[in-house]
């Protein structure tokens, strides 16, 4: 599990990264049914597009554009979410807790991101 720098400013780029990172850390760790593998194939996309278009609304040529990718970058943490939820962790108390702390880094990046574009509005 990474842990962020428990600071009153922190780099969202390096967030959205990590976040990616534990994603893809977690999966490795998971039973490889049909329906799991395709999950999997849709959580990391999604866990990390959160960051990539935060890195595109960090570089963006409008307030309109930038407002369009941090909504992006909104629906891709709700996405990564949901397909948290649907993965099978075989009742595994570790993974769920680990899904668990996923899910709701997932929501604080939501918030974060809803923040955001109240605020560019």
């Amino acid at each position: 599990m990474t842990e962020i720098k428990k600071t009153k400013q922190y780099n969202l780029e390096e967030r959205t990264a990590l976040f990616a990172g534990d994603v893809r850390r977690f999966v490795r760790r998971l039973i490889r049914t049909p329906a799991n593998i395709e999950d999997i194939k849709q959580v990391i996309r999604s866990s990390g597009s959160v960051g990539a278009n935060y890195i595109e609304a960090n570089e963006a040529l409008s307030k309109k554009d930038f407002k369009m990718r941090i909504k992006i970058c909104r629906k891709e943490a709700k996405e990564t979410r949901y397909w948290l939820q649907l993965i099978d962790t075989s009742d595994n108390t570790e993974l769920n807790m680990e899904r668990d702390r996923l899910i709701q880094e997932a929501t604080e990046l939501m918030n974060i991101f809803g923040a955001i574009l109240l605020k560019s509005e």
